[in-house]
């Protein structure tokens, strides 16, 4: 299983984006509630959740996603349930994933501390004892997965599939949505 963590402010595609791939790539995906079972995204599309956040077990999971949006960041943060989520996931050595603002949670709970990482440019400061990797769409550190923005929601999404599934499912994905930029 795989959860994206939903706070109202998310931005919908760095969302959407990675639960489609993975839903093509046949990874059970949960949409979680940390705001409530719908969620509003930065542009007011509501969204329902699959499950609330404290019905999640996030050390069993595969992987744990941040969305960025900076309203729906900054509500994570606010979350004391959803940091821990977050931390739990990465200690129990699942795939933590974070896009835009995303990876500034993961640098708040102290897990970029020397790993290579990348977010919207313009916050990498936030991105404390991070190995920045500046213009780079995707940053892949162990179990650590990072993106730039919602223009590299794609390739997100597509690392995503790749680290739990393997380059030929995400090569799949890829060409069943003609997404010709996939660099594996």
């Amino acid at each position: 299983m795989v959860y994206i963590l939903l706070a109202d402010g998310f931005e919908e595609v760095e969302a959407v984006t990675p639960a489609d791939a993975l839903r093509r790539a046949r990874v059970d995906t949960a949409l979680v509630g940390v705001t409530g079972m719908t969620v509003t995204s930065s542009h007011g599309l509501r969204v329902a959740a699959d499950a609330a956040l404290e019905d999640i077990d996030p050390a069993a999971c595969e992987a744990l996603i941040v969305p960025g949006g900076l309203r729906g960041v900054q509500n994570i943060k606010a979350s004391r349930p959803a940091m821990a989520a977050v931390k739990a996931a990465f200690e129990a050595g699942k795939f933590t994933c974070a896009i835009c603002a995303g990876p500034t949670v993961l640098a708040e709970l102290g897990l970029l501390e020397g790993k290579r990482a990348v977010c919207y440019p313009g916050m990498e400061k936030e991105l404390t004892g991070a190995l920045v990797r500046l213009g780079a769409a995707v940053a892949e550190d162990g179990t650590l997965i990072t993106s730039r923005s919602a223009g590299t929601a794609w390739d997100f999404a597509l690392a995503i599939v790749a680290a739990l599934r393997g380059k030929a499912a995400a090569e799949k994905v890829a060409s069943d949505v003609h997404y010709d930029h996939y660099k594996g």
